[in-house]
């Protein structure tokens, strides 16, 4: 059954010999005339036809926008972007782009990516750039000296019509800062190996975070039960005042400090051991301490 929302049907014989009628039935909603039981054309009402054309001016001007927001967007964003054709020619920079490379944006439109890149060849990213013009191919990755050596690059590279795009992160700092925390951690494996320096991280309230194994024998407790205890709490009365002194000048200034103190044992005497404090400093704010004890006083 044919519903309101359906065109009428009529073929082209019957559209000429009856068009007065079928010009008032457009009004109403569409004819479709056909030619040999094909549909050939459409006959609509001028209010009609005057909707869609302003349907099809809005649609145009909202993809019209939406491409103007994608540009701003690309020319906001901090990472470096970078639009390159099939031919690896560069088409587009973003203000990152521009910075990172050292380049003009206008000097560096129609030029080869490898003249931008200089170092691109022999590296990572080559065979990741081949993929991605000619399979479409996605990556992300950290890429090394493609600009300069020892710098970190976070690169990710995605399909787009044109050819494909480059978004590039310099990430420098964080690789540095993980092989920090690897040298760091070396550094306390050869530590806790050699067997006379007790280490122990304290929170900015120095309660005890973790301890060594050196430094729990020698004061003779159970590993669980250090936790969350004072440190100044396992030093001699006498030495408790100038331990916190020289934490909170820690603390405020930065500067690691040393002194001579002494802790006192589960089943012995306190013994004479120095102290040296080295501030663990966050991204924001100051997460504790390292304390390091060594068996003769200074």
């Amino acid at each position: 059954m044919t519903t309101a929302q359906e065109p009428q049907r009529v073929s082209a014989a019957d559209f000429i010999r009856g068009f007065a009628n079928w010009r008032l039935q457009s009004a109403r909603k569409p004819v479709v005339v056909t030619h040999h039981g094909k549909d050939a054309h459409v006959l609509i009402s001028l209010d009609d036809y005057r909707r869609l054309d302003r349907d099809a001016d809005d649609i145009a001007a909202s993809a019209d926008m939406l491409q103007r927001s994608f540009a701003g967007l690309a020319e906001a964003v901090r990472d470096a972007v970078i639009l390159i054709d099939r031919q690896w020619r560069i088409v587009a920079v973003n203000p990152a782009a521009s910075d990172m490379l050292e380049a003009p944006c206008a000097d560096l439109i129609g030029a080869p990516l490898r003249t931008a890149l200089p170092r691109l060849d022999g590296g990572l990213l080559v065979q990741h750039l081949v993929r991605l013009i000619d399979h479409r191919e996605r990556f992300s990755g950290e890429v090394p000296d493609l600009l300069r050596p020892r710098q970190w690059l976070r690169a990710d590279l995605v399909p787009v019509p044109i050819g494909g795009a480059l978004i590039l992160r310099d990430v420098s700092d964080v690789m540095d800062g993980l092989a920090a925390i690897g040298t760091r951690q070396a550094l306390l494996g050869a530590v806790d190996l050699d067997g006379s320096i007790g280490h122990a991280r304290i929170s900015v309230r120095e309660t005890i975070e973790a301890a060594n194994e050196t430094l729990i024998d020698l004061l003779g407790v159970d590993p669980a039960a250090i936790r969350r205890v004072r440190f100044s709490a396992l030093l001699a009365v006498g030495h408790r005042a100038a331990f916190a002194e020289a934490l909170e000048a820690l603390f405020r200034s930065g500067r690691s400090a040393r002194l001579g103190s002494q802790m006192v044992t589960r089943d012995g005497p306190a013994i004479p051991v120095t102290l040296t404090l080295v501030e663990v400093r966050g991204a924001y704010a100051s997460d504790g301490a390292v304390v390091l004890v060594t068996g003769c006083a200074a």
